[in-house]
């Protein structure tokens, strides 16, 4: 009888699953887009601009940020950097009229203006002057769109959270300036499209190391695109 009770009862014994641990295995294998390992790095470095890293460090860790194909791999540079945390290593998009990363723990806010979402700026105008300038927000991706206007995008003074930078124009008989920090670059290797007009990087910093980094696509017609570093009396 002791015998039968027993292997009654050895099926108790069996430990279930915890489907908890396989949800965290399963979100640790997920793969992960280019825009998650440019946000990993503006977070390395924010560590090195707090001492947390040093450039070897910096750079070590993010050859392997930029190298990795899943979540697991993404995070292991953020494990030992104390408040720097990136939940899944998914930059969080807020919905339209929602600031930036509310609900994540704090940290910057996009602000609640016309042309927001989530972490795309549109930019539109009709003959009239699409002007930004100051301390403005600048998110992961911008859209411009004007015709028969000037487009003036001053990102001297801006708030700009992320490495990289993506601008994509379509502008018509209308110039286009971009003026970026001497510490910034550009790529203008993605203009698709310039008829009419002309394109002059004046930083001299197409391709070249920088942060951040502003990656140009689209078309320029009838007009001119200008990138400079800022001077005196610009846009006044």
């Amino acid at each position: 009888m002791a015998e039968e009770q027993s292997e009654e009862q050895s099926p108790e014994t069996v430990t279930a699953p915890d489907p908890v641990d396989d949800e965290r295995q399963r979100q640790r294998n997920l793969r992960v887009s280019d825009s998650e390992r440019e946000h990993v790095v503006g977070l390395l470095q924010r560590a090195i601009g707090r001492g947390m890293l040093d450039l070897d460090e910096f750079t070590e860790r993010t050859d392997v940020a930029l190298a990795a194909r899943t979540r697991g791999e993404l995070n292991a540079v953020l494990v030992d950097l104390p408040g720097l945390v990136h939940r899944d290593a998914v930059p969080v998009t807020a919905a339209p009229g929602t600031p930036h990363n509310a609900g994540a723990g704090g940290g910057a806010r996009a602000p609640e203006f016309p042309g927001y979402r989530g972490d795309r700026l549109e930019l539109k105008a009709h003959g009239s002057t699409l002007k930004r300038n100051g301390r403005w927000h600048v998110p992961a991706e911008v859209y411009v769109r004007n015709k028969y206007g000037e487009t003036k995008l001053d990102f001297t003074e801006a708030e700009v959270p992320h490495p990289v930078v993506h601008v994509d124009l379509d502008t018509k008989w209308g110039s286009v300036t971009m003026v970026i920090p001497e510490t910034a670059s550009v790529d203008i290797n993605n203009i698709t499209e310039v008829k009419w007009g002309s394109l002059e990087d004046k930083t001299n910093s197409n391709g070249k190391l920088g942060t951040p980094r502003y990656v140009l696509t689209g078309r320029v017609h009838g007009g001119s695109l200008t990138i400079k570093n800022p001077h005196r009396g610009l846009f006044r």
